[in-house]
């Protein structure tokens, strides 16, 4: 039988900015990765979204990101090793205190933005993410692109690890996400989006933006919670991975 992962990037509102339909994306995914105040969120929406995940008895995750609030982690920020290692415990640790006082379990981690793609590629920085992850609790799942340095980095410290795969973003020939400063960086057909999606869960492959064939497993889908169409885009996900028979359940369970 079939199963993925549905995720979903969430709590990205700041103070008076609100960001994303969170309490209507959340049942309708199986795990929420809820920013951290460095990229976007804060504490009083890190709360929030906490309770709203664990109302709906989704799995609750960590999503650090660059301390870039402008740029929303997007932009590339040249930090060494130490200073990722100490920024993602930092954010870890945030998150893992608001799961804490509301008695629901922090499940995964997984980096935000240009955090997670230059992670993807970078040994050193990818090692620095999973040993933050690691020393906090080593029972904390790892989420990372497919076939990526951050996944290479947490298998090695045995961690448990979900490979992640984009419904809406196009794939270099490496297997890299293409850079959104790229016209063609997302998928804009919902119905291509769809396909590719059972594609890659059953077939395990998916067509880079120059057609050549990569193949990919995917532990977990990401459906991203700030487009304007992302509710209607998360429904129809939904409703074709049901049709299909693929069960959504998140990773471990």
């Amino acid at each position: 039988m079939y199963r993925i992962d549905l995720n979903s990037d969430l709590g990205e509102s700041f103070g008076r900015y609100t960001l994303g339909l969170d309490d209507q994306i959340i049942p309708l995914v199986s795990s929420v990765n809820i920013a951290c105040g460095m990229h976007a969120g804060d504490p009083t929406v890190m709360r929030k979204t906490v309770e709203l995940a664990a109302c709906s008895h989704v799995a609750i995750g960590a999503h650090p990101g660059y301390p870039d609030l402008q740029g929303f982690g997007r932009r590339d920020m040249n930090l060494s090793p130490d200073e990722a290692y100490a920024y993602t415990v930092y954010q870890i640790g945030a998150l893992q205190g608001f799961c804490a006082a509301q008695q629901t379990t922090l499940a995964h981690v997984k980096p935000h933005g240009q955090f997670y793609n230059k992670a993807a590629v970078d040994k050193a920085l990818a090692e620095a993410i999973a040993q933050a992850v690691y020393d906090i609790n080593p029972r904390l799942i790892l989420v990372g692109l497919a076939n990526s340095q951050l996944i290479k980095a947490g298998e090695a410290l045995g961690l448990t690890c979900a490979q992640e795969f984009f419904a809406d973003r196009n794939y270099t020939d490496a297997g890299q996400l293409v850079p959104r400063t790229q016209p063609d960086a997302l998928v804009a057909s919902e119905k291509e989006a769809i396909e590719r999606v059972i594609r890659a869960i059953k077939e395990g492959a998916v067509l880079s933006n120059t057609g050549k064939l990569i193949e990919i497993h995917a532990d977990t889908l990401c459906v991203h919670g700030d487009s304007p169409s992302a509710l209607a885009f998360v429904q129809k996900i939904r409703l074709a991975l049901e049709a299909e028979g693929i069960a959504i359940k998140p990773v471990g369970a």
